[in-house]
């Protein structure tokens, strides 16, 4: 996806000429989304204003409306795209996965690359989104607590395999996405480490930790 190319980018360290020149690859719809996740990540949702969001478009505010009723539209397309996003991912870790290390193996890179290549999305996913009013902040809510409950079922799954030592599944979890969900507030797409190293490290160090016998490189060496 386009906004996959534009979230990747630092946008806080290069100033307007890189939004200008992604922005002109999109539909004006898009390039509001992108825009708007950018501010929402950097400002905050709140100290938004639809006439900031229309100034970085290079358009008239009212103009705004045509593409979206309100500023919290723009926050729920970003919001449930990214819960899409998340939840898509694993339907293809479960039709690729043998067994429960596997899974939370795919699982915990999949996560990690898709917060890292989304930065400003995943900012605004992971810190706006209680400013969602209702339905839809119950709607997301439950969204993501449907995703994190699939964790938690793996784990329990591994356990019960004899894969994973006795633990609180939850409170794992609870550490788990407490690691992944933050990396955007630290990465540096210019630094040494890629996104799927930096995804490999978080795996193999949650996993080391909760598997019975071999480590989980040497599992997969077996698979």
């Amino acid at each position: 996806m386009l906004e996959n190319v534009f979230t990747a980018c630092p946008v806080s360290f290069f100033s307007l000429f890189l939004l200008t020149n992604v922005c002109n690859l999109l539909s004006r719809k898009e390039q509001i989304a992108v825009t708007a996740q950018t501010l929402f990540r950097e400002k905050g949702y709140a100290a938004t204003s639809m006439r900031d969001l229309a100034t970085e478009v290079g358009i008239e505010a009212a103009s705004l409306y045509n593409h979206f009723p309100s500023k919290e539209k723009i926050l729920q397309e970003i919001c449930f795209r990214m819960a899409e996003e998340f939840n898509h991912s694993l339907q293809i870790t479960d039709d690729s996965s043998k067994d429960a290390i596997q899974w939370l193996d795919k699982a915990i890179a999949i996560h990690t690359q898709l917060v890292l290549e989304n930065k400003e999305a995943a900012g605004v996913f992971f810190e706006e989104w209680k400013h969602l009013s209702e339905p839809y902040k119950s709607d997301f809510e439950k969204m993501r607590k449907s995703y994190e409950n699939k964790f938690v079922e793996k784990i329990l799954e591994g356990q019960q395999a004899g894969l994973f030592r006795p633990c609180k599944a939850r409170l794992f979890v609870l550490n788990l996405f407490g690691t992944m969900n933050h990396i955007y507030q630290w990465y540096d797409p210019s630094g040494q480490l890629p996104p799927a190293q930096i995804a490999t490290e978080i795996s193999q160090l949650f996993l080391t930790g909760l598997c019975c016998g071999s480590p989980p490189n040497n599992h997969k060496k077996k698979a």
